[in-house]
């Protein structure tokens, strides 16, 4: 199939491009060309401001996709002015959204019908990519769009973008420094592997079974806050000195040091001591798809990928505010 990538440079949109190498697809991708990126030479590159309707409209001209993966979109402008290019010209239309958008909630796991939270506690992110879901909502409804959104959740692996999570706590371990787990270590979460969150957006391609759903797609595992240091630290091959953080210091603790702990999910709706746990059985009943990566696999694959590609030596985190929080409650 004749694919387009928006994006295709980093994290989610690169091993995107590698899976659908890998499957035998035509690639092309097109973003600014402003990030580095190991893209193969076989991956066709359009460069363009996607924000700027003129320079994308230029870039696509009389050009048609079997699919369009949609990974840098965050506002409704973004979307729009690529799918007003594109009605007519592509099979299929798939958005990268996120598991955000949920709101709490005390049954478990959470399905795609689970209500969302816009109000006052969802981030501009969340709330920006809700406006992007009811768009292509609306334009599946009332023209037959032929789109699909995909709900990531927490996505780990080789090249993640987003550096305070496993990285942050590889680090942390290899640095022999106290290791903060809040509460008594028991709340659960789930998270995905890129690898793995590739290959479901690939299957849903040009498959009916997807225009116009929605899906939750993440990991098979769940996983404790505990689990996660032990999975981390099984990988290094070291024993983690856990100091564990009383419920009334994390209660009162700053979202933005509460956050960079363990990998949690929108702690910003979410407690620290509440579980936040995704079904994935609509996106097996409609395509099939099962994750390859276990959670300690997919643990054990990134720590190799920071290992062979040095990135401990590439990264410099403050950690005063942990040990401002260690010097309280040791």
């Amino acid at each position: 199939m004749r694919i387009l990538v928006m994006g295709g440079t980093r994290f989610n949109g690169l091993h995107l491009v590698y899976e659908l190498l890998k499957h035998g697809h035509e690639v092309t991708i097109l973003n600014r060309g402003i990030t580095e990126a190991p893209v193969p030479k076989n991956v066709k590159r359009l460069f363009a401001d996607r924000k700027d309707p003129q320079q994308l409209g230029n870039a696509l001209q009389n050009l048609e996709f079997d699919v369009v993966f949609d990974i840098s979109a965050y506002v409704v402008e973004d979307v729009k002015y690529l799918t007003d290019i594109m009605v007519g010209r592509t099979g299929h239309y798939i958005f990268a959204s996120s598991t955000v958008v949920y709101a709490e909630n005390n049954i478990l796991p959470i399905t795609e019908d689970y209500p969302v939270d816009s109000g006052p506690n969802q981030s501009d992110y969340g709330k920006n990519k809700l406006i992007c879901e009811d768009f292509l909502s609306k334009l599946y409804l009332r023209d037959h769009f032929p789109m699909t959104i995909a709900r990531f959740s927490m996505v780990f692996g080789p090249h993640n973008n987003l550096i305070n999570r496993e990285q942050r706590m590889f680090l942390r371990l290899l640095r022999n420094r106290k290791i903060l787990i809040p509460g008594r270590g028991t709340t659960l979460s789930q998270v995905g592997h890129v690898d793995d969150e590739a290959r479901a957006l690939r299957m849903m391609a040009r498959n009916p079974n997807t225009f116009g759903e929605i899906y939750n797609v993440t990991g098979k595992d769940y996983f404790s806050d505990e689990g996660y240091v032990d999975a981390c630290s099984e990988a290094i091959g070291i024993t983690p000195d856990k100091l564990f953080i009383p419920a009334n210091v994390m209660d009162n603790m700053p979202m933005e040091i509460r956050q960079t702990l363990i990998q949690r999910l929108a702690p910003y709706i979410h407690r620290w001591d509440h579980s936040t746990l995704f079904s994935m059985v609509k996106l097996k009943e409609h395509i099939g798809y099962e994750p390859e990566y276990t959670f300690k696999s997919a643990v054990e694959q990134t720590y190799k990928w920071f290992v062979d590609n040095d990135i401990e030596n590439q990264r410099d985190y403050d950690f005063s505010d942990e040990d401002k929080i260690i010097d309280q409650i040791s």
